[in-house]
């Protein structure tokens, strides 16, 4: 064996997203300040969790859960105005510059040049491809995958598609939940990429001491990090 595939999260691993989500959630915050903010901050997780599985991830469905919960805090008078700014704040969101994380675009283009490289990415398809398209970074990519789950089952089908198996590929992100333990469990090695805020949907425990696992501190590392993995494989044989 050897490894030709390597995974690729998008927001908050090649470009800032949930700094963005903190900043517009403020926002909301600061339109509803008559009530006590940690309820209010309480609820909208509560709503946001409830409704994942009918508007996925992504801008869309944090608008909409935010609308939910200023109708529930406020028993269905919101304070004037109060929808029209938060329609606004969404769409701001939509139309936000892409900003890449510092060495991503050196990682991908040493990485591009030996593995094939996958996108697999949650969220809303067209804000998704939107930011691909503006990060310049979309001709590294062999395949894109835009799906709206990451388990077991996704990293199976996606790396069996796009590559050799999940046992020849390297998952690399943010998200402990999303982007490592389910790519461990298909048997694919899997490399977290800590962002410096983090969604608490996304929190979950490290497989510490697992032997396809490793955190590392920056993407900067990753190319080296992989290349070791691979000669480790062909000095096997």
């Amino acid at each position: 064996m050897t490894i030709t595939t390597v995974g690729l999260d998008a927001d908050d691993t090649l470009w800032h997203n949930e700094t963005i989500f903190r900043l517009t959630q403020s926002r909301f915050l600061d339109l509803l300040s008559e009530h006590d903010t940690d309820a209010v901050q309480t609820r909208l997780a509560e709503v946001e969790r409830r409704n994942l599985r009918l508007y996925g991830y992504g801008v869309k469905g944090f608008t909409l859960s935010m609308i939910e919960t200023a109708m529930e805090m406020c028993d269905g008078e919101p304070p004037a105005g109060a929808i029209r700014e938060i329609l606004a704040a969404g769409r701001e969101m939509l139309a936000h510059p892409v900003e890449t994380l510092p060495g991503v675009d050196e990682a991908l283009a040493q990485l591009s040049e030996r593995y094939r490289l996958v996108l697999i990415t949650k969220g809303d398809l067209l804000d998704q491809e939107r930011k691909l398209a503006a990060s310049g970074l979309g001709d590294l990519f062999a395949a894109i995958e835009i799906v709206s789950e990451k388990d077991r089952q996704t990293y199976e089908r996606v790396f069996a598609r796009h590559g050799t198996g999940p046992a020849e590929a390297v998952m690399a992100g943010n998200s402990m939940k999303s982007d490592v333990l389910p790519a461990l469990d298909s048997g694919a090695f899997a490399v977290h990429i800590p962002y410096p805020v983090a969604w608490a949907h996304e929190l979950a425990e490290a497989p510490e001491g697992h032997p396809r696992y490793a955190a590392l501190a920056s993407i900067s590392f990753l190319p080296a990090w992989i290349e070791e993995r691979r000669r480790a494989f062909e000095e096997r044989r």
